[in-house]
């Protein structure tokens, strides 16, 4: 299976406690140090991904189209509720959202639009440039 698919069986999944869907199916939450544990750390036959790091797992995501976004928290005006929303708020920091239109628990056909994008092409060096002393010879001599 390709990234997205592995990806998508992981979500739907009830193995795993640490990757589920929010914003009613089109994000994916994912509890980072949970998902190093639980999904990284595998070895072996049980290894899900070829990569152990989290780095590498969100360079995937973002070659697939995933974006990162961020959770909006509601502020309230009183200084006790809005203490423990800050609490909570910090407390979610851990939690990673990314969003691909194509990744969408209502649209599962929308997943094999889930391409990789090509990584930008490295430019060649210089060519060295010609020596005008000893220009090419021609074929005519």
């Amino acid at each position: 299976l390709c990234f997205p698919q592995k990806l998508w069986n992981m979500v739907e999944s009830d193995q795993f406690q640490s990757i589920w869907w929010s914003e009613g199916g089109k994000c994916v939450a994912i509890y980072e140090e949970l998902f190093q544990e639980e999904v990284l750390g595998r070895v072996g036959p049980l290894q899900v991904f070829a990569t152990q790091s989290m780095k590498s797992f969100l360079r995937q995501l973002n070659l697939y189209g995933f974006t990162k976004m961020k959770k909006q928290f509601q502020r309230s005006a009183s200084l006790p509720e809005f203490l423990a929303e800050e609490a909570a708020a910090s407390a979610n920091k851990q939690i990673l959202y990314y969003y691909n239109p194509n990744f969408n628990r209502e649209y599962p056909h929308l997943l094999e639009k889930c391409k990789r994008r090509s990584a930008p092409k490295r430019r060649a060096p210089c060519a060295p440039e010609m020596d005008e002393r000893h220009p090419s010879r021609s074929p005519d001599g």
